[in-house]
This record gives structure tokens, sequence and C-alpha cells, in this order.
């Protein structure tokens, strides 16, 4: 564990409030100092959930640490049956109270409720969130779910989706719709939306759909081996691993099943002669891993980019992404700091980013364009409209949400190539009031500038300088200012920026 700024993922204490948030039913209590309770902003702020998390802290205060803290857990447990009623609670300890070694799983069994109770062990300081949600959702399904007779009717469960998920909810309703296309019915969805009878009932179904591996894997591979019950391994992000799933599916199932696709809209606008422009572009993407694999392909393959660079946060993820990497042929940054993130986008110099809300970040202060692909996000990225990255209609909206910032920056650069047109310029006013224009006011001039090595733009080279589109006007200006270096150049001039230009073209 380590001090920083942003970080990727919490502890995992967070991925266990994300499992029993997206439940109904389950109740966490945590044994935990009173700052921790900070993560509930996470769910009621973040993701505008209009009620708080189902977890109840210890909130033991400094001056708890010098007797026995174990009373404080046991009230919190009695205090929290008491109220809220559930059908089952989960325990366990936050990275801080870990250090005391109360035993929250030990107090609690020894209580002897007549509710399931089921014990975290989850290691603060040597694991992270996407691991607590995995193992918690493990613990679940292993304590809960027995074997019991199959539905009549063919039906799945859909695993993986928790609270404060990149586009889970809406993910869920497009796979039940594509899965009912199908001919499947959906038996349990879970963690998010069932309770711990959902949970008791999963046996029934004929095979799991593993949404998420990050946070559903260990459940999916323990149903196999202990309720008979194949998993999906394709992920349905993307038009390629939609159709993959559809054909996966068919395969675990027997059935002739085929979906309606008649709302795909995705191939076509890509290889449409308006989106030709994209094609080429160099795009860095970094992210979770399922969603970074899935984004990869997408882009190379559906978009027409070009993967520059790749890499994932989730270390669990590591050995798959360096093997996309691998065929990709570009080398993974397997890493947890934004600041080596940024450092490798500065290095690589990519026309887009495709990330978190981090690289959102660093890709505002590098000038370069960025769609969010992956948690950890912000507000903005829960929106109220429907709008999933699985199946076909997911497809739609990743077109339009990775094109979007590639188009605001070709119009911005139409601007201000344009700001001194007669019609266009800022005081001019809206367009379609040309015949009332007013005349510019003349623009302060590009002026000289210099750079902390030294090196002198001239104004002539700044001004040209200004011409090139915002979103690589960056790039343009460190190679120029790498090939002055070079050549021993003190001051850059017009000319010098176009040899710089040509040098880096060859």
């Amino acid at each position: 564990m380590k001090l920083s700024v942003w970080t990727y993922e919490g502890p995992p204490h967070v991925g266990a409030m994300r499992v029993a948030t997206g439940m109904k039913g389950l109740h966490y209590v945590l044994h935990a100092p009173q700052g921790d309770t900070y993560a509930d902003l996470l769910f009621t702020m973040i993701e505008r959930r209009n009620h708080r998390p189902p977890v109840s802290y210890t909130t033991f205060q400094a001056r708890d640490l010098g007797e026995d803290t174990s009373h404080l857990f046991k009230d919190a447990c009695r205090d929290a049956i008491a109220r809220f009623n559930p059908e089952a609670i989960i325990v366990g300890a936050s990275c801080t109270a870990e250090l005391i070694q109360d035993d929250p799983g030990g107090l609690a069994e020894r209580m002897n409720f007549d509710i399931p109770v089921i014990a975290l062990e989850l290691p603060s300081y040597q694991r992270k969130e996407n691991f607590g949600c995995d193992e918690t959702f493990f613990q679940i399904v292993r304590h809960l779910a027995k074997p019991m007779e199959r539905t009549k009717r063919v039906t799945c469960n859909l695993i993986g989706p928790t609270a404060l998920g990149f586009r889970h909810r809406d993910d869920i309703e497009e796979l039940t719709g594509l899965l009912s296309d199908m001919g499947i019915d959906v038996n349990v969805c879970a963690p998010m939306n069932s309770t711990p009878s959902d949970i008791a009932r999963m046996g029934a179904a004929h095979f799991n759909v593993l949404m998420y591996p990050e946070t559903a894997e260990a459940a999916a591979r323990w149903c196999e081996s202990n309720l008979d019950q194949p998993y999906t391994k394709v992920v349905p992000i993307g038009v390629g691993a939609t159709r993959d799933f559809i054909a996966e599916v068919r395969e675990i199932t027997g059935l002739a099943c085929n979906a309606d696709d008649s709302r795909l809209r995705q191939p076509w606008y890509a290889a449409s002669v308006d989106s030709t422009y994209l094609t080429g572009k160099r795009v860095f993407i970094f992210g979770d891993g399922t969603h970074v694999k899935a984004a990869a392909r997408i882009a190379r393959d559906e978009m027409g980019f070009e993967v520059a660079g790749i890499g994932c946060f989730n270390r669990e993820m590591a050995r798959d992404i360096r093997k996309v990497a691998k065929e990709y042929g570009v080398e993974a940054l397997i890493t947890d700091d934004y600041l080596e993130v940024e450092e490798a986008i500065e290095k690589i110099q990519p026309e887009m980013i495709l990330g978190t809300q981090m690289e959102r970040h660093i890709g505002k202060r590098l000038g370069i364009p960025c769609a969010v692909i992956s948690a950890p996000v912000h507000v903005q990225d829960f929106p109220a409209r429907y709008s999933p990255q699985m199946g076909f209609e997911g497809a739609n909206v990743m077109f339009d949400t990775w094109v979007h910032p590639l188009v605001m920056g070709l119009e911005e650069h139409l601007l201000h190539m344009f700001r001194d047109d007669f019609e266009f310029h800022d005081d001019a006013g809206a367009s379609h009031h040309g015949g009332q224009a007013k005349e510019r006011v003349a623009e302060a001039e590009a002026v000289q500038t210099v750079t902390d090595d030294n090196v002198i733009w001239l104004a002539d080279a700044e001004k040209e300088l200004r011409k090139i589109p915002f979103f690589v006007r960056g790039k343009a200006r460190r190679n120029t200012e790498t090939f002055a270096a070079e050549k021993g150049l003190h001051e850059i001039s017009k000319d010098t920026l176009y040899e710089a230009k040509a040098h880096f073209a060859r």
C-alpha cells in the first residue's frame, strides 16, 4: 500500500461494499475506524444512488485502541440484524482494523445468529478492490448456492455486475434482451439486484454468463466444479465479440439460436465516408483488463485505429494483457501508478486515449482527446440514459463515445484555422447573421518564446505552429525541439518547423 493523489482501485473492503451494495437483503458489518466511512460517498455521490450502502461500521476511535475493541464489533452485529433484518450478513475488517486482529469472522460465528454469517478474509495490504469483489462474491456463492434440479426451459445466471461498475446496470439489460432473442431466460443476475435467496437458487440454471472476470471468475469456477455449470469465456463487448459470444452460447446449450442485430449500426458508420478520417489514428488503451482486451479488438478490427500502447492496472489480468500486447506488437504496461501511465502516454504521443477517469485528466493536461472505457470513473459516466457497453447496442454506444472526442477536436481545429475569416472570427456573432458581421479587432501578434532549455521559438514559428490542430500541436512542438537539439540549433524558425516535420515523416 502507498499514498497517492489518485488510485485506480481502493482496498479490498471497498470491493466487498460494491457486492453488498448491489445486492438486496444482505448487510455488511465492517470493523473499521471512524474515517473509513468515506466509502459511502462513492455510491451516493459518484454513482448517484438514492440510498446508502447496506454497511454498518464499528467506527472505533483512537481512545478505543487501549482496550478490547471486540465488543464494539459484537454490538454492531446485533444492532445491524435488529435494525435491518437481513437474510444474511457478511463480516470483515478494513485495512486499518486488520492491524488490531480482532477476527470479525470468528466473533460473529460464535454469536450464533439464526441467519447465515459469511466471514471475509481480505488481505488489505496485498490485494485490492477487484479482488475484494471477486472473493466476496465467491464466498457468498460458496456458502449459499446448492445443487438443484435444472429449470425446464434453458436458463442462465448473469454473474459479475456490481455497484459502482462501469455501465453494469445497462449491460444487464442489454444481455438479458440478447439472450431472450436466443430463447434463453435469465435465472438469477448476481450480485447486482439479487438477494441471498436468489443466490441459493443459482444451481437451477443450465450455465453461467461471466460478464466481468475481475469480479466473478472465482465464483464461476466454483459453480463449474460444484454445480456442474459451464460458464462463458467470451465477454460480449464489440461486434465481433458479441457474435463470438452467441456462437459460444449455441455450443454450450445446443440451441440453434440467433440474435436480432437489426439495431446494429456501428459497422456501417465505421466504414462510411464520414468516418474515413479516423482510419489509422494511433490510440493508447488503459484500464481494467476485461475492457482493455475488448477495446483493443474493437479499435483495430472494427474502427480501423492503430493500437500504439496498451496496459491495465489490475495485476490479476497482467498475463492476459501481455498476451494481447504481443499480438498487437506493443509492450504491455502493467501498473497502478498513474504517473507511469502519464509518462508512457507522453512518450508514445497517441492521437487518442481510451482509458479511465485518470486518463481523461491526463489527456486534458496533454491536449489529447480521451474516451472513457473502464472504471474508475466519475459521476458523468453514470448517465441517466441507456448506455451499455455490451451487445449490439453497446457497439453503437462505443462508436459514438469514441468518435465524439475526435470530431470535437476536428471542429475546434477548423474553427481555429478559419479564425481570421470575416464571418467566423470571435467578434462576428452568429454565422446566420453574416450580413451583420463586425469587422475583426486585430489579434495580438505571435511573439517569440524561450523553452526550459533556452531554445528560442521565433515569432514566425510560433504563428505557424498555431495552424497545427491542437490535439497534435504538443507533439509537433516536442518533435521540433528535439530536432533543433540534435542539430545544435538555439533558435527555431518557420523553416526549422518544416524541416523537423520532414525529418520525422521519413
